[in-house]
């Protein structure tokens, strides 16, 4: 997409783009972790609005049940039963912050390099109607065995966030 396209995309798609870039700079600087984990989940509703407006319904869908759905509420499970993780007393800043940013800007130099270089196709192919039909045939039927083993290492992972963010207490 060059500049030219993105200005005059619609004004849906922009709001969209600035608010899921916004509550995803919100998301790694906030002091409360928390507001941080909301802020992220914000940002990923943000881009499945993208998403729907591409007309990638799937993707959408997908994105709200995973990343929201799973992801960012095993966060929020995860901070609720740690204690101590909004103390005043943990610092939010290390040692490697200076290495970090040479580390963030030397790797989006070769990315904008890489993808400056490369000959993007701007033909889009067609969107195929009823994909999310298609696909959830498919999930349900080829793939079932492969989909139910994600779910329960979706469940163990669960049981595992409480259990180790459990206080253990001695009687």
């Amino acid at each position: 997409m060059s500049w030219a396209e993105l200005f005059s995309a619609p004004l849906a798609f922009k709001l969209l783009g600035l608010a899921a870039v916004v509550f995803a700079i919100m998301a790694v600087t906030l002091k409360n972790i928390f507001h941080c984990a909301l802020s992220l989940a914000v940002m990923f509703f943000a881009l499945s609005g993208v998403f729907v407006l591409l007309e990638a319904d799937f993707l959408a869908v997908v994105q709200i049940l995973i990343y929201v759905g799973a992801i960012v509420i095993l966060m929020i499970f995860a901070i609720v039963l740690t204690e101590r993780i909004t103390s005043d007393a943990i610092r939010q800043t290390n040692h490697l912050l200076i290495p970090g940013l040479i580390l963030c800007a030397a790797l989006l130099g070769a990315f904008v390099y890489i993808i400056g270089g490369a000959g993007w196709s701007v033909e889009v192919p067609p969107v195929q109607k009823g994909s999310v039909m298609i696909i959830g045939r498919q999930l349900l039927s080829t793939y079932l065995e492969a989909f139910e083993v994600a779910s329960v290492l979706l469940l163990a992972a669960l049981v595992g966030a409480v259990f180790l963010g459990k206080e253990i207490t001695k009687k």
